[in-house]
């Protein structure tokens, strides 16, 4: 079998690579000029399989509206002249129900686990180094009430075979020295040991290489023209080149469309609806000043709704969620509130650790948006459509890192006729 897949992000690029182990021709088509140079290029760096609830939940309806009048808002919702948009809002406050979270949990945790083991097989295989830290995620609160809502997360996640304890202040600070500037401020955490944090990027790139090395064939700078469509089936794909403009059609006898955030518009034109709808993430990443003083477990700030991780001499802080269409400025007002809050909040944490000056003050910070493909239960689409040799992988939201390597394998094996070992519903849309 020949696939193409479409979009060389850490989805992408996870799929062509179980396909190509499986004996399979496979070709990506990517539309930059390398593989992850957008949703995968600056995330927050965590594997979280403990930390993967919906956003959909009972309170987010409240607190949704509440923080439409806050531009640093975790969440937050830019209404448009969109009928898509509202569409996505309504099937998400369908979510916000105690029965559908905890049924959406299970299936985010159970793809996560999946997702763990199979990037392990990877990286055991090829041998991939991507500033790979594997101490666990501790997640801290600054309020009381906040904290005592997290033992009641942790006992859910624990009915799933998540390990996820809750820890206090003392014992957060012997997992985390790092925080210790910060303590009087902490009521307590959470910490799970079996999460890890990594550079996605790198990985991505690096997996890209040995897709190559394979066999596997990439072509960069390609704009996908359109999907050929025959009767129920996809045939082929057109392609434009970016630079070019010289037009191709690549034949396939599958076409798997991993294309993030623009998945939804580009199925919509042979008539497949998918509820697949962008949401606009910030990150900075800032250099250490005092290595020794930094953290290497991975974080999650819950006032700001932010994580933290160490990416060597750098530190990664990303976080926010703006549903407002497929705006990537950094350049507005806007944005630049959303980036200085995670930048000034790093300095709260740890004041002095990391270089948080700005240009103007002869810093060096590196600011970054993507859109995060989001559903409105946050559970991937992940299967075939209607439409014969026509497959998609894409909607993984703010899970695309823990849930790649796992997204990837998932696929190839339906596309193989075989049957992933997990407790998951695939997509038939």
């Amino acid at each position: 079998m020949h696939a193409v897949v479409l979009g060389a992000g850490i989805i992408g690029v996870s799929t062509a690579w179980h396909l190509r182990q499986l004996g399979h021709d496979v070709t990506v088509i990517e539309r930059q000029s390398g593989a992850a140079m957008e949703t995968s290029f600056a995330n927050a760096g965590q594997i979280s399989v403990s930390y993967c609830e919906p956003w959909a939940n009972k309170d987010a309806p409240l607190k949704t509206l509440k923080w439409m009048f806050d531009d640093t808002a975790p969440l937050l919702f830019r209404p448009q002249l969109d009928w898509k948009q509202w569409r996505w809002g309504l099937q998400f406050l369908a979510q916000c129900t105690d029965s559908a979270f905890h049924r959406n949990v299970k299936q985010l945790v159970a793809l996560g686990a999946y997702s763990h083991q199979a990037l392990r097989d990877v990286v055991a295989h090829t041998g991939i180094a991507y500033n790979r830290l594997e101490k666990g995620i501790a997640h801290y609160y600054s309020d009381q009430a906040s904290f005592d809502g997290a033992a009641q997360a942790a006992e859910l996640m624990q009915t799933f075979g998540v390990q996820r304890r809750v820890v206090n202040r003392e014992e957060l600070l012997r997992i985390e020295p790092a925080l210790a500037p910060f303590a009087h401020r902490i009521t307590g955490g959470t910490y799970t040991e079996s999460d890890e944090s990594g550079d996605a990027q790198v990985f991505t790139a690096a997996l890209a290489e040995h897709c190559e090395a394979a066999g596997v064939q990439f072509q960069y700078n390609q704009h996908v023209e359109r999907l050929e469509r025959s009767g129920n089936a996809i045939d082929a794909v057109h392609l434009r080149h970016a630079h070019t403009g010289k037009v191709a059609r690549v034949a396939a006898d599958a076409v798997v469309v991993a294309c993030g955030s623009y998945t939804a518009p580009l199925l919509q034109t042979v008539g497949i609806t998918v509820p697949i709808y962008p949401g606009k993430g910030y990150s900075a990443t800032l250099p250490l000043l005092k290595p020794e003083q930094a953290p290497t477990v991975s974080m999650i700030d819950d006032a700001r709704k932010c994580a933290m991780s160490r990416l060597g001499d750098h530190l990664r802080v990303a976080g926010t969620i703006e549903l407002g269409g497929f705006d990537l400025s950094l350049d507005t007002p806007l944005a630049r509130r959303r980036c200085d809050m995670l930048v000034q909040r790093v300095e709260e944490v740890m004041p002095g650790v990391v270089d948080t000056r700005t240009p103007e003050q002869g810093g060096n910070p590196h600011y970054w948006c993507g859109l995060r493909p989001a559903t409105p239960t946050n559970i991937p689409l992940i299967g075939k459509t209607k439409l014969n040799k026509l497959w998609v992988n894409a909607g993984h939201g703010t899970l695309g890192w823990t849930h790649g390597a796992g997204s990837g394998k998932a696929l190839a094996e339906l596309m193989s006729g075989q049957t992933p070992d997990m407790a998951f519903g695939f997509t038939r849309t």
